[in-house]
């Protein structure tokens, strides 16, 4: 595709960054195929191929109207386009840069910066976010159902710490005693709150098998939702504040930095990308990315022999739908692993029809926009109930919870289902 950007951004990093993409992509439309958005609006403009082509005129100089906003706002950012496209167009880096122009040539109005910021600075921080959802929850009964349904009727709670968690159970007290190797896990935003037991039942997973899982204390948000929601400067100002957490584990020969949640994966293994212009963190930022595993990468590669989940009673659930996030999917590379994983320790994985498509939770954008974000969510139960599951898992708690709210099955983290001996 020939481009000829605009004086504003042509010798920008930006600029030089979105035209080699662009004149990556051959507007063959293999990724309208694949691209949930279109599935269901059958708009171009809907799709991959026509978001570049408003970018790419948006870039060029042209007028950036409402219009132009209202489908780069529709995108999921789910990357399924990268998954498919035979040019290897990176889109995701491309919509990015659109969205953070978009913003600066054609400011929203003010009700919907206000709701944007509130989401940036509500969800990026644990403590206030778990209070607002405690709050949420005692009048959860009284909330319109459009926003009672973001609300778990329940979180599970624990009257003691991970650490003790981990120290009460004989395995892995047993194992504590060997713990020879160090890996750093990212706590999140929202897990904590939402979802406590997913990285306690890594922490004791891990510990059966020698690794001791170690959160630093100054660690925060990824910068994923700073990053979506056109903020660049602020996403990477968290991921700044990561690595300076992060390095001195990493100096001290932490092997790895564990996701549970593979949205933040997905972020995490871009840092080198994302702050490659930066003298003083480019080469720290490089090697954090090179350290990201997701946690099924991290059990891929182990001897899962001293896990007990092998000896399944018969009360425990065995048919499972898996659904893979789009962030570990398409983000990621990573597909086949957590399948994997589970069907040897004994799980019968179901097929999913359409298993390639988005759930509709894409981090904020199940807010944003709830009537598209409700019809992905309706199609993907649909498809992974289809085969009478006693169990949905999944690997992010975005996708976690948002189906949750819907589904007939309870939906679990994967990592829980390992979590038996």
């Amino acid at each position: 595709m020939q481009t000829t950007l605009a004086d504003f951004i042509r010798d920008t990093a930006q600029g030089q960054e979105a035209e080699a993409i662009l004149r990556s992509c051959v507007h063959c439309g293999f990724c309208n195929a694949t691209c949930p958005t279109y599935q269901l609006l059958g708009d171009e403009l809907d799709g991959p191929r026509g978001r570049i082509y408003l970018m790419k005129q948006m870039l060029e100089g042209q007028p950036v109207t409402a219009v132009t906003r209202l489908h780069l706002d529709r995108c999921l950012t789910c990357r399924n386009c990268e998954t498919t496209c035979p040019s290897g167009v990176q889109y995701g880096r491309l919509i990015d840069i659109g969205r953070d122009v978009v913003e600066r040539l054609s400011p929203r109005p003010a009700a919907e910066r206000l709701l944007r910021a509130g989401l940036r600075k509500g969800l990026q921080s644990p403590v206030l976010f778990g209070s607002l959802l405690k709050l949420g929850q005692s009048v959860r009964s009284l909330l319109p159902s459009a926003l009672r349904e973001h609300l778990p009727a329940g979180i599970p709670t624990h009257s003691h710490s991970v650490q003790s968690d981990i120290q009460d159970s004989p395995d892995a007290r047993e194992a504590s005693a060997t713990l020879t190797r160090r890996m750093l896990v990212l706590e999140g935003c929202v897990q904590p709150a939402m979802a406590p037991e997913t990285n306690a039942a890594a922490r004791r997973v891990l510990a059966r098998l020698g690794i001791d899982l170690v959160a630093a204390p100054n660690a925060g948000c990824c910068g994923a939702i700073d990053q979506h929601l056109a903020a660049p400067d602020a996403a990477k100002a968290a991921m700044r504040r990561n690595i300076d957490a992060w390095w001195p584990y990493i100096k001290q020969g932490c092997e790895a930095i564990v996701m549970t949640a593979s949205g933040c994966g997905s972020t995490v293994k871009e840092y080198g990308h994302h702050l490659r212009h930066d003298p003083a963190y480019a080469a720290k930022a490089a090697r954090v990315s090179g350290l990201t595993r997701d946690l099924s990468e991290v059990l891929r590669d182990e001897d899962l022999s001293a896990l007990k989940v092998f000896a399944l009673n018969p009360a425990t659930p065995k048919r499972i739908a898996f659904h893979p996030p789009c962030s570990l999917q398409h983000g990621q590379q990573v597909r086949g692993v957590i399948e994997g994983i589970l069907t040897r320790a004994g799980f019968e994985l179901l097929p999913v029809d359409e298993s390639y498509l988005c759930c509709g939770s894409a981090g904020t954008y199940s807010v944003l926009q709830p009537e598209l974000s409700g019809q992905l969510r309706a199609r993907k139960l649909s498809n992974l109930q289809a085969r009478g599951p006693e169990l949905i898992a999944s690997a992010n708690i975005g996708c976690q919870t948002h189906l949750a709210a819907a589904s007939d099955v309870p939906v679990v983290h994967w990592i829980s289902l390992l979590d038996r001996g």
